[in-house]
């Protein structure tokens, strides 16, 4: 079992990224969902598919890029490129595309019995995808050591959960009733943009929630102790 931490500290360092790094996040967002949105104006409703699937490789993809980002900034200062950080994902884009399938039908099939045990799960799983992109234990075993950091502050990850997941939906919710009186090309470039925006939140809290699960307190940009301030 790691430290105890603090779901307002995980925050706290969440938010400290995002702004610091805000340029390489989501910038990043913007050029890989372009691709999505583009598609997804042009394409006929018979290839919705396609876009969904491809939406899933790219968000895939960014999340398994922000986790290394968080990795590469815990010492208060980033030392690889944008390519650097894609290309760093490629060798486990495949197994963290399954894991993300699996942590998304566990969890479906936990909020269908009485939304309880998908809370659970989506507790217990919450670092599966940083752990697999920097472990690389395996498909399974990714979630066995998920919930082996997590064990010990089961309330504390679940804190951080519902602060950023209240923040993304709220967030959502408010694009949503502005663009209400938006034609469909209004409303989907609207949503592309909030997508962009939100993006890089859940991987920022999975992958700072990892590092401190692990004793590993990544320095906040601005602190005394960070190299960027």
């Amino acid at each position: 079992m790691g430290m105890r931490i603090s779901p307002g500290e995980v925050v706290s360092r969440v938010w400290g990224i995002y702004q610091d790094q805000f340029a390489v996040l989501v910038g990043t967002a913007l050029v890989l969902f372009a691709v999505q949105f583009l598609l997804a104006l042009l394409l006929s409703g018979s290839l919705t598919l396609v876009v969904a699937v491809l939406f899933w490789v790219i968000s895939t993809l960014y999340q398994g890029m922000v986790v290394e980002l968080v990795s590469d900034v815990r010492d208060g200062r980033r030392d690889h490129s944008v390519g650097d950080l894609l290309r760093s994902v490629e060798p486990v884009l495949f197994p963290l595309m399954v894991v993300s399938v699996l942590l998304g039908l566990g969890v479906a099939i936990g909020f269908i019995l009485l939304i309880i045990p998908g809370l659970i799960l989506m507790t217990l799983w919450s670092v599966v995808a940083p752990v697999t992109v920097l472990e690389h234990p395996g498909i399974l075993a990714a979630f066995g050591r998920s919930r082996e950091l997590v064990r010990g502050n089961g309330w504390a990850v679940f804190g951080v959960i519902v602060l950023l997941y209240f923040a993304v939906v709220v967030l959502s919710l408010l694009a949503g009733a502005v663009t209400s009186g938006l034609g469909s090309a209004g409303r989907a470039l609207v949503q592309w943009a909030v997508t962009v925006l939100l993006a890089p939140v859940p991987a920022l809290g999975a992958s700072v929630l990892y590092f401190e699960l692990r004793g590993e307190t990544i320095r906040s940009p601005g602190s005394p102790t960070s190299p960027l301030a």
